[in-house]
């Protein structure tokens, strides 16, 4: 497939946890809504220890949290203080401005532990960067799926492949998880304007050309290409209609300079939204 541009990831960690970015990059700055995408490395946990993410700031998207393995505790400005674990949506809509906290859950502290997953960043239209901010948990029996031909789909947010999920999204949005048994195939259909595949696991190949694990391969508009596994594999499908150009600085997203300055000025001042019960806090990047 000569027209697929492949994004290898940079490596980041955050809080001791290792962390593969694909997205935002030089080559490619958003795939329609999504701004950010992160894959949360498998990671193990010895009993004593886990991550813990102190409270943070965030305006002009939404983030959702989506794992494989493990647990993980969200707590917001909001007043949300939620349990996430393997299959479920955790849906952060910031708006003009909301906190959070993203921690093992104090019950497994005693344990050893793993945790395996993806966090991506949506940028919100512009008519509700200023909106108010909003939470919801949508548990791994609420989302749609399919499975045949060895092929399953769950579909995480937005629609596809004749399914729709509940998450809230606020734009024509495309988020799937997709396993394929060894040999089998599956047709990428153009029903979004921008598409992008990322190979979690195994072997698989686009209309012949092979996908590099842990890379994102952005699709040409309107391609309706095949996707053959030539082993087991998992993979991630983004996508959905493009929101214009947003700017990115530390958590914050919005689609003017001024929005970025207020909000660093905020957080700094100390005039934002805070999580209950919590002290700690990342300061602003200098």
């Amino acid at each position: 497939m000569s027209d697929l541009l492949l994004i290898r990831p940079r490596a980041e960690d955050i809080a001791g946890q290792p962390i593969l970015r694909p997205l935002p990059s030089a080559q490619c700055r958003s795939v329609g809504p999504f701004v950010f995408f992160d894959h949360i490395l498998a990671q193990p946990y010895p009993a004593g220890s886990g991550m813990d993410i102190a409270q943070h700031p965030h305006i002009g998207l939404s983030t959702l949290t989506y794992l494989f393995e493990g647990q993980l505790q969200h707590k917001d400005s909001l007043g949300s203080d939620q349990l996430v674990g393997p299959g479920d949506v955790s849906w952060m809509t910031a708006g003009r401005g909301v906190a959070h906290v993203e921690r093992t859950p104090p019950q497994l502290l005693g344990q050893a532990k793993r945790l395996h997953g993806l966090q991506v960043w949506l940028a919100l239209p512009t008519a509700e960067e200023n909106g108010e901010p909003a939470y919801s948990h949508h548990p791994a029996s609420t989302l749609p799926r399919s499975d045949s031909l060895g092929v399953q789909i769950t579909l995480i947010a937005g629609s596809g492949f004749c399914l729709e999920s509940p998450v809230p999204v606020r734009s024509p949005t495309l988020y799937a998880e997709l396993k394929l048994a060894a040999g089998a195939s599956l047709a990428i259909t153009a029903e979004h304007r921008e598409r992008a595949l990322y190979l979690i696991d195994g072997e698989a190949d686009l209309d012949g050309t092979a996908l590099p694990l842990h890379s994102l391969a952005v699709l040409e508009e309107g391609a309706s290409p095949t996707l053959s596994a030539c082993s087991e594999c998992h993979l991630a499908l983004i996508g959905g209609e493009p929101l214009g150009p947003r700017r990115m600085n530390w958590n914050f997203v919005a689609s003017t300079p001024e929005l970025i300055d207020q909000a660093r000025q905020r957080w700094a001042a100390g005039d934002w939204p805070q999580v209950p019960g919590e002290t700690r806090r990342i300061e602003l990047p200098r």
